[in-house]
């Protein structure tokens, strides 16, 4: 079945950095789009990052542009998340998700995701 495991979450302080993974198996890695959601307490989830399959497009929201690096290694069925300048508001559970659509809109919406893992907490204390 298909599994997606993150991990690299953990505390750090403001500023500071963190990388993110998420391997993934029972799926053909190379045919999925990959993405980062965020989950604050009481808040919805949130789009972070999407990387489309070859060609790997990506796209960010508003609140990470130009901090954060989404990036993909087809060998390793793997997708990162590189995390700078991290701030208190970044606090959250991150999750990864797997999409089996290569689609150029639309792509901030959960419900657009066939598959989940289960998150990495993320806290930065300022």
């Amino acid at each position: 079945q298909v599994q997606l495991v993150e991990s690299g979450g953990g505390l750090v302080q403001a500023g500071g950095s963190l990388r993110l993974s998420c391997a993934a198996s029972g799926l053909t890695f190379s045919n999925y789009a990959m993405a980062w959601f965020r989950q604050a307490p009481g808040k919805e989830r949130e789009f972070v990052a999407r990387i489309n399959r070859n060609p790997g497009n990506t796209y960010y929201g508003d609140s990470v542009k130009g901090r954060f690096t989404i990036s993909r290694d087809n060998a390793k069925n793997t997708v990162y998340l590189q995390m700078n300048s991290l701030k208190p508001e970044d606090t959250a559970v991150y999750y990864c998700a797997a999409d089996r659509r290569q689609i150029w809109a639309g792509y901030a919406v959960t419900s657009e995701y066939d598959y989940w893992g289960q998150g990495t907490q993320v806290t930065v204390s300022s």
